[in-house]
């Protein structure tokens, strides 16, 4: 690894240079670049996560730090390393103070991988508007996290103003095991579906998703409907001449349950970020499903039409503290 202080962009670039030549077939393949907006608080957890999805995604990953804007002559810190905690391939650490933190653009579009797509994803809490950050105007993708911010169902409404082909929430991802089960399950029914109901905490974003997802899938609105727990306990739904179908969560196993029929289960393990992460990144065109669902929850019309270049608009969040 090698640390630079009071450094600048070019150097950083070059002390990359200096490390590829050392790493030989390891940086070899980028698949790739994963930008990440974190704090320092979150490194661990960040860690972790990029270990687990660079182990299954081939990529450079440059983690961006903010630190106070405040600060009155601008600073940039770096780690550049290949191979080590973040996982096989190339990382790099930037730590702006200062003025460069609301430029962090300066710095990283010389160090996304030539030819290979762009994935910002926001571990800390999300931008109202995305287009304020320029990391999030020249990524491809862009990963978000409502369910970390301190209003978690006002923030999923915030993602579908704001949206832009091409974004999605990992508290989509989390519902993955959830649609599969139902899509099986409905798939075997050849009637029409009456009435579902999610059953579960009203205020998660991947509850208010799920019934998004039913209710564009099905034409029908579908609630969520308040039970003990966090997050979802269950899906019940009733279809034309009395045929019933219930997914119940429990525990770490989904159980299918249809009159007159055994009770089927599909393990339901506990995914960490780094999961989630990896499984969002197989995938580098617009989500679809997830502007629908977005869409039918939200009341956000023909999200999938939207453009899907954002140009960049200047915030200060000094200045907007001032006014």
């Amino acid at each position: 690894m090698t640390t630079l202080w009071d450094t600048t962009g070019t150097a950083v670039v070059k002390a990359l240079a200096a490390e590829r030549r050392t790493g030989g077939g390891v940086t070899s393949g980028l698949a790739l670049t994963l930008v990440v907006v974190m704090e320092e608080k979150d490194a661990a957890e960040v860690e972790a996560a990029i270990s687990i999805a660079a182990s299954k995604h081939p990529m450079r990953v440059l983690m961006v730090l903010r630190h106070t804007i405040e600060a009155p002559v601008p600073r940039l810190d770096a780690e550049v390393s290949i191979g080590g905690r973040y996982g096989p391939g190339e990382s790099v650490i930037l730590r702006m103070y200062g003025r460069l933190a609301l430029h962090a653009e300066s710095v990283t579009l010389p160090l996304l991988a030539p030819d290979a797509p762009v994935v910002a994803w926001w571990y800390s809490e999300t931008p109202n508007t995305i287009a304020h950050d320029p990391l999030g105007v020249f990524a491809d993708r862009r990963i978000t996290n409502v369910i970390r911010d301190a209003d978690p169902a006002a923030s999923l409404h915030r993602r579908a103003l704001d949206y832009a082909p091409g974004d999605t929430d990992l508290t989509w991802t989390v519902i993955t095991p959830w649609r599969a089960a139902l899509a099986s399950a409905f798939d075997t029914v050849r009637v029409r579906a009456q009435s579902v109901t999610v059953n579960g905490n009203p205020l998660d974003p991947s509850a208010q998703l799920l019934a998004g997802w039913l209710s564009d899938r099905l034409g029908i609105y579908v609630p969520v409907a308040k039970a003990e727990g966090k997050y979802i306990s269950s899906v019940s739904a009733q279809f034309e001449g009395g045929h019933s179908v219930d997914l119940v969560n429990e525990g770490y196993k989904l159980v299918l349950r249809r009159p007159g029929q055994a009770d089927s289960i599909a393990p339901f393990p506990s995914r960490s970020t780094g999961d989630l992460l990896a499984e969002e990144l197989r995938r580098l065109d617009p989500d679809e499903s997830y502007a629908e669902a977005l869409g039918a929850v939200t009341g956000q019309k023909n999200l999938n039409d939207r453009p899907a270049n954002r140009v960049h608009i200047w915030h200060d969040p000094a200045l907007a503290v001032e006014g």
